[in-house]
């Protein structure tokens, strides 16, 4: 039996340290846990930190990009810190790209881009939000004397 990653919760970022090479089946379950982690928490990002990552195979490239993609549709966005020379080299050499995968040298770097991001979609929020003039008027624009 694989052993299972531990998730941990720093505010509203799920930590995912992966500490050994992981088996298909151990993929598979943090791509269970990890969506369910997100949910429950209401978490905005995601760190997995691959540091001690060695060696990675197309299936666990394939499920890196996956678990970025659920997180996503989550409403939770997924930076990958910690990449090896040598997994980076694999992953091109397998023809993954990891689209849609933010990648970051660093843990500190990887919070650092989660926590921008952040920002600027309350950025965005706020400008989306029509201000108390416009809520206050009436449909089409009129306004009555």
């Amino acid at each position: 039996m694989s052993e299972q990653v531990p998730i941990l919760q720093i505010g509203q970022i799920l930590l995912v340290s992966i500490q050994t090479d992981l088996d298909d089946q151990a993929v598979m379950r943090l791509q269970d846990d990890l969506a369910g982690r997100v949910v429950e928490s209401g978490a905005h990002g995601v760190v997995i930190d691959i540091t001690a990552v060695e060696i990675v195979d197309s299936f666990v490239g394939r499920m890196l990009a996956t678990i970025a993609t659920i997180s996503r549709m989550l409403d939770a966005e997924t930076v990958v810190v910690g990449m090896r020379p040598a997994v980076a080299i694999t992953l091109v050499e397998l023809g993954l790209s990891l689209g849609g995968v933010t990648t970051a040298l660093t843990l500190d770097k990887g919070l650092r881009v989660l926590e921008r991001r952040r920002q600027e979609a309350a950025e965005g929020d706020s400008r989306a939000e029509p201000g108390p003039a416009e809520a206050e008027s009436p449909p089409g624009g009129a306004i009555d004397s």
